[in-house]
């Protein structure tokens, strides 16, 4: 069964769809599939073929992304921090410090202005709060029904004041797997804010920018694809860092494991996730490692600096509940594997289809 996993892989990505789904924004087997064979087809070049949450250059990371949310405003949020924050994250997990964002606003004819004025107050605060400017931007209007109230784009730039090189192709076997909180709570919640399912349960997104997080693991640890000394004072053993949004856990180190040609072998038990996502989970037949966070981030980390990696990650709120959830092994390459409570193995795939949409 490996080796036709394998042989599958290698045929490379074709879009198989005459037209775009759903599914293609989920960011599971179809969202890769149109990048690879589509976006990253056309516009194929060094920086980008990584497909790293950012670009890195010139001592500078720069990075975009779209949010689309239905409902517009849930509980612990809406789309204005999660644009934010969404930006400041991307920029974070690439080892820089956010300095600046963009932000587009495609509006629809007949959006409340005071909704406009909540969505732009609330990415004010999460500005503030991340401590970075929102220094342009731009506006468009269509036609009433072609936008669901409100599209955001935002760009963000940051610069690389550590000497820091962070890639989803450097995991090795021994390194350490860490999540820095509980999983699933954004997409849940997102979910549930719908109305359209008879689920109650007391629940908030999560969304938060992680760039203090971030500056607290990296000083304790440094970060290196390298291994070696950062040049900053850490020994460079945070290899990879990424946020776990679109897909969830279990597509980020899927991620990783095929950069990095190695195994990635979970264990179910370690895997925090509150009560009330396991239920709403379990009445919705989805599996929480694929449902997206937004305040939330996997690391790996040389083994040997995982107790030190973990006590920063606590040491910070927004990591006070990390947990270590597997290692890295060398076999079998490409794979994602996980060790149940029921003490069986399964291979974790990349998500096929689109349990969750428009959540993000």
């Amino acid at each position: 069964m490996l080796d036709r996993i394998e042989r599958v892989r290698r045929r490379g990505a074709r879009v198989r769809e005459d037209r775009i789904t759903l599914a293609h924004g989920a960011g599971g087997k179809a969202t890769h599939t149109l990048i690879e064979a589509v976006f990253l087809e056309s516009f194929r070049n060094p920086m980008l073929a990584p497909l790293e949450d950012g670009a890195v250059a010139d001592g500078l990371a720069f990075t975009t992304d779209s949010f689309v949310v239905t409902p517009l405003f849930f509980p612990g949020g809406d789309i204005g921090d999660l644009a934010v924050n969404g930006t400041v994250n991307d920029l974070a997990m690439c080892g820089a410090r956010p300095r600046y964002l963009s932000a587009g606003f495609i509006l629809e004819e007949g959006f409340p202005v005071a909704d406009l004025r909540r969505v732009t107050a609330s990415m004010a605060e999460a500005a503030r709060a991340a401590g970075v400017w929102i220094v342009t931007g731009d506006t468009k209007v269509v036609e009433r029904g072609k936008a669901d109230g409100c599209y955001i784009t935002t760009s963000g730039i940051g610069t690389l004041d550590r000497p820091v090189r962070l890639s989803a192709a450097s995991s090795r076997p021994g390194d350490a797997v860490i999540v820095s909180g509980p999983i699933g709570e954004h997409g849940i919640t997102v979910m549930l804010a719908r109305g359209e399912l008879d689920i109650e349960a007391e629940l908030c997104s999560d969304t938060a920018a992680l760039n203090t997080l971030v500056d607290v693991l990296l000083d304790a640890c440094g970060g290196g694809a390298d291994g070696g000394n950062d040049g900053n004072g850490g020994n460079g053993t945070v290899r990879c860092l990424r946020d776990a949004t679109r897909g969830g856990v279990a597509t980020i180190v899927n991620e990783i494991a095929e950069a990095s040609r190695v195994a990635v072998v979970l264990d179910e038990d370690a895997v925090p996730v509150r009560p009330a996502v396991r239920g709403a989970c379990e009445l919705l037949g989805i599996d929480p490692l694929y449902v997206a966070c937004e305040g939330r981030m996997v690391a790996v980390v040389a083994g040997d600096s995982a107790d030190t990696a973990l006590a920063a990650l606590r040491s910070h709120p927004l990591g006070a509940e990390a947990a270590i959830i597997g290692r890295i092994n060398d076999d079998p390459p490409g794979l994602v594997l996980l060790r149940t409570s029921f003490g069986g193995t399964r291979i974790v795939d990349l998500l096929v289809g689109d349990p969750l949409p428009r959540i993000c």
